[in-house]
């Protein structure tokens, strides 16, 4: 017994590992992506987001121990009347080319620099670019012993957050641009009215909603009518209809974006929000009556013979028993539909171009010369967690729907 116990326990480690490695490639770059979206712009550019794990770097703190550590100390307050923490006292030389000079400089007769690399270099006037090269970072660390200005560029911060949702482009962030309570770009009223920038996230987050969850119930309402139709009324052609649903199926959406452009453009329909709900439920009925109609087609037709002879009609048989019994399929497809909605680009960028959505709103916030790309993990996360609390939400319906209609019992 015990030894069937540990063939069957073994048996099942390749399939844990395949399962937990599928775990930890799906959650590690989403983890990577929520954590950077909390980094600065120039903490972004300088480390990955796991060095927050180990603590923030700082720039310059290597070459300063080299140089300079054995003398003042790693905190600069070693010596009492040269304290590097002291903005007074460093403040003329956190720049590069004021620092040099000074280190050139002899104290009591020695040279000021004991490391004979570093002292080679800075007394060698052939070589002061290189000097100066090498001396930045030092110029660097004094800064952030004298006022933490670089240790504050690397702490977490929900400026990306801010500047993703109200749309901010520039060299500074929302929060700095509005410090005084008046917007130095003059491009925003530094209030709750931001929010509502067309060049904003959250704006585009308002327009997704508009447009999915309608485009999400309007095909589940009039597939659920049709479904009950193809599975349980006879009429002819029933059959040859349906075969013709499952064979749209196959129809690719993009041959038919310019057509329907064109026909919208005559009919007052484009940028609006109700032509793309009708295109976003003209190609969700397919497959939405295709799963209905499998699921109830499943269901016992004892049941309906019963109800029938009880006298109901066939409304009463869809609205009392077909619909409470199909709650799982029109759930499972609530979350197709949705997840298909909230991620397509195409349709909204040629049928929605004044309303942006979230996918086509993020290609907006990078600048035509490549910048505030620091953005994009707050923007794709803000993008994201919709889908991602829905899947976890109700992942459970996600394999009902694909079994829907195949398994009878």
């Amino acid at each position: 017994m015990n030894t069937e116990r540990i063939k069957r326990i073994l048996g099942r480690i390749p399939l844990h590992f395949v399962v937990i490695s599928l775990v930890i490639i799906w959650l590690v770059p989403t983890l990577g992506v929520f954590v950077t979206s909390f980094r600065s712009r120039q903490a972004v550019r300088e480390s990955g987001w796991w060095t927050v794990i180990k603590g923030a770097p700082i720039p310059g703190k290597e070459e300063y121990r080299e140089a300079c550590a054995s003398c003042h100390g790693m905190d600069g307050k070693a010596l009492a009347e040269a304290d590097l923490s002291d903005p007074e006292v460093v403040g003329d030389y956190v720049k590069t080319n004021r620092l040099l000079p000074l280190l050139r400089e002899e104290i009591d007769g020695q040279p000021h620099v004991e490391d004979p690399e570093w002292q080679a270099l800075i007394q060698d006037k052939s070589r002061t670019k290189e000097a100066l090269d090498k001396l930045s970072p030092i110029s660097q660390y004094l800064s952030t012993l004298s006022g933490g200005s670089q240790i504050a560029k690397y702490d977490l911060t929900m400026s990306n957050w801010i500047d993703a949702l109200v749309g901010y482009k520039g060299t500074e962030t929302y929060q700095e641009d509005c410090a005084t309570g008046v917007s130095k770009s003059g491009k925003f009223k530094c209030d709750a009215s931001d929010l509502l920038n067309p060049e904003g996230m959250a704006r585009a987050f308002v327009n997704s909603l508009l447009v999915t969850i309608p485009a999400t119930i309007l095909p589940i309402l009039f597939a659920a009518f049709a479904a009950y139709a193809f599975a349980w009324m006879d009429f002819r052609g029933r059959m040859w209809l349906f075969s013709l649903l499952v064979g749209l199926q196959i129809v690719p959406l993009q041959m038919t974006l310019v057509p329907i452009a064109r026909l919208y453009s005559r009919l007052g329909l484009e940028s609006s929000f109700l032509g793309i709900w009708l295109f976003h439920t003209g190609f969700g009925l397919p497959y939405a009556i295709y799963l209905l109609r499998n699921f109830l087609g499943g269901l016992p037709r004892d049941l309906f013979e019963s109800i029938y002879l009880d006298g109901a009609n066939h409304w009463t048989a869809f609205w009392k028993l077909a619909l409470p019994l199909s709650v799982p399929a029109i759930a499972s497809l609530a979350i197709f539909q949705f997840l298909w909605v909230w991620n397509d680009l195409l349709v909204a960028i040629i049928l929605l171009p004044t309303n942006p959505v979230l996918t086509y709103q993020i290609t907006n916030l990078i600048d035509p010369r490549g910048g505030n790309w620091h953005l994009l993990t707050a923007a794709a996360f803000l993008s994201m967690i919709v889908p991602m609390l829905v899947f976890l939400a109700f992942q459970r319906y996600f394999v009902r729907g694909l079994l829907a209609g195949a398994v009878k019992g």
